[in-house]
């Protein structure tokens, strides 16, 4: 049987709303990552342009022809650095919201911060003419916008990027001829056609890198969502490698009828021993035991569905099918008695537990309100298994079963001893009990 994670109806539209919101919270921040490193690295430019003009002012000059201004440089930053600011607060504000930014808003962006290493050359060519400044430094500047347009996450914003930044360098190429460089020879069409095409070349392969990245986004929320889900419908003490089976094989919120083994654990006079404790020391030693006998439990493939105070409710065959319930069943209880056994040598308060186990037909699924519900069984089988736990204190044992898993266990319950038919209340008939030791 297939178990799916899906709901239908408004829960479906739920969970939807739920993963859009996840993902644009995650492409926001990763905005937020991009602007910042943009701001970081474009500061850090301009910082060692500053820096190398105060310490070797005859080299930058003789780069720049005696033409390089300081001012200038300064003045076609600051711009840019108010833009860049501004995104950041943006971004900040639309995070707390939980809003994503319109898409003219980021194709705007791309604009603009492409632009910047195009203000760059058309400095550079009104100072060392056209050839030496499309050879020099500031066109390599558009491969840090292009490189950090992946973290848009975003396919076309880095193609448009790509784009941009290929189209204002051959325009600036073709279309500006800087005063006092007439005697020089004009740039070649095709030489700059293609460095424009393998510019755009890198915002294509940008997209696809960004495309990628989105991908693993969505798998990694998603991921996380199933298995919050699943904590949600199971509880948290639902161990890591069952939550594993259940993502593998999928979850069904719909119930649903199903054979499954029902185990009750009660710890004996419990309540009583607690009255004289503090409540930290009880509530201590119950995580003590508990932690004991969960993971003996879930060693044998059970599953604990709730807590009852000083006791569990476990399954086993359900919500993961298990052709072997009832063996494994039986051989957990006897497992959970002895390690609690050994778990009590040498303590100050020693436990005794009762365990109950049926197995049969009960209905499983999620119970509760829209806003919480929980994975659960409800049946005959549950309060039969009840009832035999509690017959636990009768007779002085501590792991009874009824004939059906006596049956169903084959091997593993050989030598249960058949206490009798036995009154149970809620039932007309007496009903036969097995003890195992």
């Amino acid at each position: 049987m297939r178990w799916r994670l899906a709901a239908k109806g408004p829960r479906k539209s739920s969970l939807a709303e739920e993963f859009g919101g996840a993902l644009t919270r995650e492409i926001l921040r990763t905005e937020q990552l991009r602007v910042r490193v943009v701001l970081i690295t474009v500061s850090l430019l301009m910082a060692t342009m500053v820096s190398g003009y105060w310490l070797f002012p005859s080299k930058i000059e003789a780069i720049w022809h005696g033409k390089f201004s300081l001012v200038q440089l300064l003045v076609s930053f600051t711009p840019f650095l108010a833009f860049e600011t501004y995104l950041v607060l943006l971004l900040r504000r639309r995070l707390a919201q939980g809003r994503d930014l319109p898409v003219w808003r980021r194709y705007i962006g791309v604009l603009v911060e492409t632009s910047l290493p195009t203000v760059g050359i058309y400095l550079q060519m009104d100072s060392m003419g056209a050839n030496q400044a499309l050879a020099f430094a500031a066109p390599l500047g558009y491969f840090i916008f292009i490189i950090l347009s992946t973290l848009r996450l975003d396919f076309w914003l880095s193609t448009f990027t790509g784009f941009v930044a290929a189209a204002e360098l051959l325009g600036i190429a073709m279309l500006y001829h800087p005063p006092g460089f007439a005697d020089r020879p004009s740039p070649d069409f095709a030489f700059h056609f293609i460095r424009s095409v393998i510019v755009f070349t890198c915002g294509v392969l940008a997209g696809g890198v960004g495309v990628q990245l989105r991908r693993q986004f969505e798998a990694s929320i998603a991921a996380a969502g199933a298995r919050d889900r699943i904590t949600s419908l199971f509880g948290e003490h639902v161990s890591p490698q069952v939550v594993e089976r259940l993502l593998a094989e999928g979850a069904v919120v719909n119930s649903e009828s199903r054979r499954v083994v029902v185990m009750f654990v009660d710890f004996r006079d419990f309540t009583r021993h607690s009255r004289a404790r503090a409540p930290a020391e009880v509530v201590t030693r119950l995580d003590e035991a508990f932690a004991v006998l969960v993971d003996v439990l879930e060693s044998h493939g059970g599953i604990v569905n709730k807590f009852l105070g000083d006791g569990f409710l476990a399954l086993f065959g359900a919500p993961i099918e298990d052709a072997q319930a009832a063996p494994h069943a039986v051989t957990a209880g006897r497992a959970m008695v002895a390690a609690m056994d050994e778990a009590n040598a040498g303590h100050p308060w020693p436990l005794r537990i009762g365990v109950g186990i049926h197995v049969g037909e009960a209905v499983i699924g999620t119970v509760g309100s829209a806003r919480r519900k929980e994975y659960t069984v409800i049946g005959d089988t549950v309060n039969f298994a009840s009832r035999l736990e509690a017959l636990n204190k009768e007779f002085g044992t501590q792991l009874l079963i009824s004939t059906a898993v006596r049956h169903e266990a084959g091997e593993a319950a050989a030598d249960a001893v058949l206490l009798g038919s036995v009154p149970i209340r809620g039932y007309a008939e007496p009903m036969a009990v097995w003890r195992l030791g």
